[in-house]
C-alpha cells in the first residue's frame, strides 16, 4: 500500500485512496479503506462530520425512516447499546450519531475539514487522481470515492428582486445556528418535505407565517412518539431479521414488507377506505404509500384513489374553506411520500397563511417582503426558502472532475443527463467511485449507502489481488477499474425502462430533475427496489465483475 507523505514545499499527500465528504457515505468509506489497510484521508467543507445532516440544522429537521433502520447495520454492539429516544430521529441525533460513530471508531484522525475538493484530473500514465483542494493541498490518490450525498447543492429560485431583501434570508439547506422566529413575521417559499417540517415546528413561535405554494402536497402522519422499552428491547432481538429483510427482500428498505398481491381496486370502497385509514394511524409516508396497497405508483386509477383519501383528511382538518381549497394537492401522489407531526393542522392558526402560486404567482421580492401577481406585498421580516437541491448530479457538475481525455462530469452528462453504471462508477473515470451517484436505488438511504461502501470495497479488493498475482516478483502493479461505455449505457436504458411504468414520472418533482430550471428531465434513480438492486450487484460480482474492465 502506498504510504502518506507530505512536502512542505509541495503540499503534496499520496495516499492509497481519498474519500470526498464526511457524512454517512464518507465515514462508513473511509472506515472500510481503513479496515483494508489503505492510507487514506477524507476531506469535507464542514468544520465537522455529518454531511447533509451539518448542514440541514433547519427547525423541525427529521428523517423519515424510523429510528432502528437510520443507522449502521454493521457495529452490532451500537445496534444494542446506542439510545433512540422517538419513532424518528431528528437533525441534532442523527448528527449526534454520526459524531459518536467516528470518534468510537477513531476516524477523525483522518478527516480534514474546512477543505474542499477544487479539482480532480486522472493521470493515466501514473495511475493515480491529482487532486486539488482549496487548502492547498493536493492528493495524489489510486483510488477516488465521492460521497457528496444526494441532496446537497441548495436551490435558490430565479425571483426578480431576490438579493433586495433587507430581513432576514436563510436556505434550509445551509442553516445558521441561533436563529430567532419568536414575534416575527416569516415567509416560507417551498412546501416539500423541508418545508412541511420547518412549517410545522415554527408555526407556534412566529408573529405571522405566510406559506407560498406552488404545489401542494400529499402528507400523512408521521406516528412520532416516545419508545415504549419493550419495543426498544423487540426490536434488539431481532435486529439481524430487521436488517436481513430491509436489504434483501425488500424495495424500500423501510422496515415494512411490502404488499406485492392486494391491488387497491381488488376490495370494496369501506375496506379500501378502512385500510387506508389503518396506514394513516399508523403513520409514515413510504408506509403508507407501499404497504396498504401494491399498486399505488403504477396504476392512476388505484393512486386517485390515494388522492381522495388524503383529500378527505385535509378538508376534515383544516377548518377554513378557503385555506382548504389553497392546500389541495392538484397532481398524482407521486412524489416522494411525505409525512409530518401535525402540518396541516398548523393552517387551524389565526397566524398561518397560506398563498397560491397557481392563483397567484410571486412577481418579485421587494426590500420588505413578497408581492405576488395581484399587486399584494406580503411584508415579512424573514424569508426561508425551503426550495430544495439541484439533486444528485449537482454537486458533481458543479466540480471539476476530469477523467481520461481531460473529459469532466459536466461533460460527460451533458447530452444524456447524468448517467452511470449500477450508480457507482462512470465509463472514461477509472479508479473512481460514486456513493449515491446517479441511478442508485431508490430507497432508505443508509442501506443503501452500505451496500454501495461494501461494493465498491469489494471491486477494489479483487482487483489488488489480481494486480498480486499479474505482477512479477518484487513489483506489484497499480490496477485499474473503469467501467465500459456499453455497460453505462445498459444500465441507463435498464433505469429508464424500469421507471416508465412509475407515476412518479408524471409529475415535476426533484426525483426527476424538474425542480431546477433549465435542469434536463431525465431518470436518475434506479425504481427497481433495493433487494433486486443489491441481487444485481451480487450478478455483477458473481460473473467476474460485468461491465468492468480491471487492468
Amino acid at each position: 500500500m502506498a504510504n502518506a507523505t507530505d512536502s512542505a514545499m509541495t503540499k503534496v499527500t499520496s495516499l492509497d485512496a481519498m474519500v470526498v465528504g464526511a457524512g454517512f457515505g464518507g465515514i462508513y468509506q473511509l472506515k472500510k479503506f481503513r479496515d483494508m489497510g489503505f492510507s487514506v484521508k477524507a476531506i469535507d467543507t464542514a468544520s465537522d462530520v455529518g454531511g447533509t445532516w451539518y448542514w440541514n440544522r433547519y427547525p423541525g429537521a427529521m428523517s423519515d425512516t424510523e429510528s432502528y433502520l437510520y443507522r449502521y447495520s454493521w457495529d452490532s454492539n451500537d445496534l444494542q447499546t446506542y439510545p433512540w429516544h422517538k419513532h424518528y430521529v431528528y437533525q441534532k441525533e442523527v448528527l449526534a450519531y454520526l459524531q459518536h460513530v467516528v470518534d468510537k471508531h477513531d476516524l477523525r484522525r483522518d478527516i480534514i475539514f474546512e477543505t474542499s475538493l477544487t479539482d480532480a484530473t486522472w493521470d493515466g500514465e501514473a495511475k493515480v487522481w491529482n487532486v486539488q483542494t482549496s487548502t492547498g493541498i493536493t492528493f495524489r490518490a489510486r483510488y477516488l470515492v465521492t460521497a457528496l450525498g444526494l441532496l446537497s447543492r441548495a436551490n435558490f429560485p430565479d425571483i426578480p428582486g431576490i438579493d433586495t431583501f433587507r430581513g432576514e434570508r436563510y436556505h434550509t439547506g445551509a442553516w445558521p445556528e441561533g436563529v430567532s422566529m419568536e414575534g416575527k413575521r416569516v415567509g416560507i417559499i417551498g412546501n416539500g418535505s423541508t418545508g412541511v417540517q420547518v412549517i410545522t415546528e415554527i408555526s407556534k413561535d412566529v408573529d405571522h407565517l405566510v406559506s407560498f405554494q406552488r404545489n401542494p402536497q400529499y402528507s400523512v402522519p408521521s406516528g412520532q412518539r416516545d419508545v415504549d422499552p419493550s419495543y426498544r428491547q423487540e426490536v434488539n432481538e431481532n435486529y439481524n431479521e430487521i436488517w436481513r429483510q430491509a436489504k434483501d427482500e425488500s424495495n424500500t428498505a423501510f422496515g415494512f414488507e411490502e404488499n406485492k398481491d392486494r391491488p387497491a381496486l381488488s376490495v370494496d370502497s369501506d375496506t379500501r377506505r378502512g385500510l387506508f385509514e389503518a396506514a394513516w394511524k399508523r403513520g409514515g409516508g413510504f408506509r403508507f404509500m407501499f404497504e396498504s396497497f401494491n399498486d399505488i405508483v403504477t396504476n392512476e386509477a388505484a393512486n386517485l384513489e390515494a388522492c381522495e383519501f388524503i383529500k378527505d383528511k385535509i378538508r376534515q382538518t383544516v377548518k377554513d374553506p378557503e385555506k382548504a381549497r389553497k392546500l389541495m394537492p392538484t397532481q398524482l401522489y407521486a412524489r416522494r411520500p411525505l409525512c409530518d407531526a401535525g402540518y396541516y393542522e398548523q393552517f387551524n392558526r389565526p397566524n398561518v397563511q397560506v398563498v397560491s402560486l397557481h392563483d397567484t404567482p410571486i412577481t418579485e421580492i421587494t426590500g420588505d417582503g413578497v408581492k405576488i401577481s395581484d399587486g399584494t406585498v406580503h411584508k415579512v421580516d424573514m424569508l426561508i426558502f425551503a426550495t430544495g437541491f439541484d439533486a444528485v448530479d449537482g454537486n458533481y457538475t458543479r466540480l471539476a472532475i476530469k477523467g481520461r481525455h481531460g473529459q469532466s462530469l459536466k461533460d460527460h452528462w451533458a447530452e444524456a443527463g447524468p448517467t452511470s453504471y449500477l450508480g457507482v462508477t462512470v465509463a472514461d473515470f477509472p479508479n473512481m467511485f460514486m456513493i449515491l451517484g446517479p441511478n442508485g436505488p431508490f430507497s432508505n438511504i443508509p442501506p443503501a449507502i452500505e451496500t454501495h461502501v461494501e461494493f465498491i470495497a469489494d471491486i477494489i479488493l479483487a482487483a489488488e489481488k489480481l494486480a498480486r498475482s499479474d505482477s512479477p516478483p518484487g513489483k506489484v502493479s497499480v490496477p485499474t477499474i473503469v467501467a465500459t461505455q456499453e455497460a453505462e449505457e445498459a444500465w441507463t436504458h435498464e433505469c429508464d425502462v424500469v421507471s416508465r411504468d412509475s407515476l412518479f414520472r408524471k409529475t415535476d418533482s426533484w426525483i426527476f430533475g424538474s425542480n431546477v430550471p433549465g435542469k434536463k428531465h431525465s431518470v436518475m434513480f434506479y425504481f427497481g427496489g433495493l433487494a433486486p438492486y443489491r441481487q444485481k450487484l451480487r450478478e455483477v460480482a458473481k460473473n467476474g465483475w460485468e461491465g468492468f474492465r480491471i487492468a
